[in-house]
C-alpha cells in the first residue's frame, strides 16, 4: 500500500500537525500534498463546478473534506466512504460590499447571490434565507466558480453578494464587508481509494492534537492560512485579524444526519430524483470508534 495522501482544505488543522510534527508522532507514513499554496486562484474560476464534481471526478489524496450535504450524496453514489467517526463546522456568511444597500436578509429576495454549484454555500445559502422568503425568491449564481474566485469578483465589485467561509470569509470581513446573516454549516469526511483505517485513525488523532492547540492560541496560527491564498491578496492581509474558522468535532456523523440531510436535499430539487434514490447509510459510510481515543 503507497503512503497516505494528505491535502489541505483551506484550515488549519493540516498545517499545524505537519509543521509541529504530530503525523510523524504517529508514525504515518504519508505524503503532503500542496496543490494550491500561493496560487493566483485560477482552478477556483469555472461555470457550474463545485465541491460534489470534484468529488465525482476523482481525487489523488486519501481523505478529503467537503460540506456534508456533498460527501452524503457522493458517497451513496460510490464515489468514496462517508468517514463518520468525526465532522467539523465551518463560520460561513453571505457578504455584501461596504457601499451595499442591503442591511437585512429579506433584502436579499432576487439578488443574485454567487455560490459553488453544489457546495457548502449552495445549500448553507438555501437553509439560511428560506427562513425569511419562498424559495422561488432565493437567486444563486454559479457562475463566479468556487472559494476564491468568488471572493475576488466581490473584493472587485464584479458581484453584489456571496457567500464565504474560511479565509475569504476573513478577508472581506477585515476589509469591511458586510456580513448580511450567517451560514455556518458542516462539513464531512470523504475516503478515496483505499486508506489503511489505522492510517486514518493516526491523521485524526494528530488533528486533534492540532485541534487542541488552535483552541488555545488561535492567534499562534492563524498565519497558515497565507499558505493557501492567492498571491494577489498576500499584501492587504492581516491574519492577526481573522479568527481559527473550521472546528473539528471528534463526534459521530450519525446515521439520523445521514437521513434528515438526504431528506432535506431531495426536498428542495438540488439533485436529480434518480441520484436522491440510493441513500443507505451502510453502504455509504465506514466508521472505526477508536479514531476518538488517545493514545
Amino acid at each position: 500500500m503507497g503512503k497516505f495522501v494528505i491535502q489541505p482544505h483551506f484550515r488549519l488543522q493540516e498545517w499545524v500537525a505537519e509543521e509541529k510534527g504530530y503525523f510523524k508522532d504517529e508514525e504515518l507514513d504519508y505524503v503532503f500534498q500542496e496543490q494550491i499554496r500561493s496560487s493566483d486562484g485560477k482552478h477556483h474560476a469555472g461555470d457550474m463546478k463545485g465541491a460534489f464534481q470534484t468529488l465525482e471526478e476523482g481525487l489523488t489524496s486519501n481523505i478529503s473534506c467537503a460540506c456534508h450535504w456533498t460527501v452524503d450524496v457522493a458517497a451513496a453514489q460510490g464515489h468514496g466512504k462517508l468517514y463518520g467517526d468525526v465532522y467539523s463546522v465551518a463560520p460561513s456568511g453571505i457578504f455584501v460590499p461596504p457601499d451595499s444597500p442591503i442591511r437585512t436578509p429579506e433584502q436579499l429576495a432576487g439578488v443574485p447571490i454567487s455560490v459553488g454549484y453544489k457546495s457548502g454555500s449552495h445549500y448553507s445559502t438555501i437553509q439560511s434565507l428560506e427562513q425569511y422568503m419562498p424559495l422561488k425568491d432565493i437567486r444563486l449564481s454559479f457562475a463566479e466558480g468556487m472559494l476564491f474566485n468568488r471572493m475576488e469578483l466581490l473584493i472587485d465589485r464584479k458581484t453584489p453578494a456571496c457567500a464565504l467561509f474560511s479565509g475569504p470569509y476573513y478577508l472581506c470581513e477585515q476589509l469591511g464587508f458586510r456580513k448580511i446573516i450567517d451560514t455556518t454549516f458542516m462539513i464531512a469526511t470523504m475516503l478515496t481509494g483505499s486508506p489503511d483505517l489505522k492510517d486514518v485513525q493516526k491523521f485524526f488523532r494528530a488533528l486533534k492534537r492540532a485541534q487542541r492547540d488552535i483552541d488555545l492560541r488561535p492567534d499562534l496560527y492563524t498565519h497558515y492560512y497565507r499558505n493557501e491564498f492567492p498571491t494577489r491578496f498576500h499584501a492587504m492581509m492581516d491574519t492577526r485579524r481573522w479568527g481559527p474558522g473550521e472546528r473539528i468535532v471528534f463526534e459521530p456523523y450519525t446515521r439520523e444526519l445521514f437521513d434528515e440531510t438526504f431528506k432535506w436535499i431531495a426536498g428542495r430539487g438540488i439533485f436529480e430524483e434518480s441520484a436522491m434514490k440510493t441513500c443507505d447509510f451502510e453502504e455509504a459510510a465506514v466508521t472505526c470508534a477508536a479514531t476518538v481515543r488517545d493514545n
